[in-house]
């Protein structure tokens, strides 16, 4: 592209436009590849700021988390277990009531209302791996010395 530019440059005479009553060559050249190179840095710069600020928002929305807040949450999920592709039962804390839900695609049924919590809710957000009560009682041994 720029070698057939510079061939045009060089058959064209350098004369006076009778338009703006520039010279050809100068209005030759600002048509060329200096304005084209500023336009592709400027399209360039344009899209690196906008693909850079998606970036920072996706680390600031993983940094922050969900804009609710976590702290007083009244519904807890406890435990969950899939049945299927698409259906699981869930064990759900409502305000110290536990409850179990089944939900499949479109539907949440109500299968059971605990009148004793069934579940801990510290050993379901802990979880029940060896490796969790291990955490915990290295922790616990921290916060002791």
């Amino acid at each position: 592209m720029r070698g057939l530019m510079l061939a045009l440059l060089l058959v064209l005479p350098v004369g006076v436009n009778a338009q703006s009553g520039e010279p050809a060559a100068a209005a030759m050249s600002n048509v060329g590849g200096g304005s084209l190179a500023l336009q592709l840095a400027q399209l360039a710069l344009g899209l690196g700021f906008v693909v850079g600020l998606i970036v920072l928002l996706g680390w600031l929305l993983r940094r922050v988390g969900p804009l609710a807040a976590q702290g007083g949450q009244h519904i807890r999920l406890v435990s969950s277990l899939p049945l299927g592709p698409r259906d699981r039962l869930l064990l759900v804390d409502v305000g110290g009531k536990q409850m179990l839900l089944g939900a499949s695609p479109g539907r949440i049924n109500t299968l059971h209302v605990f009148d004793q919590p069934v579940a801990d809710l510290n050993a379901a957000v802990a979880g029940n791996s060896d490796f969790a009560r291990k955490l915990q009682a290295l922790l616990k041994r921290e916060d002791q010395s």
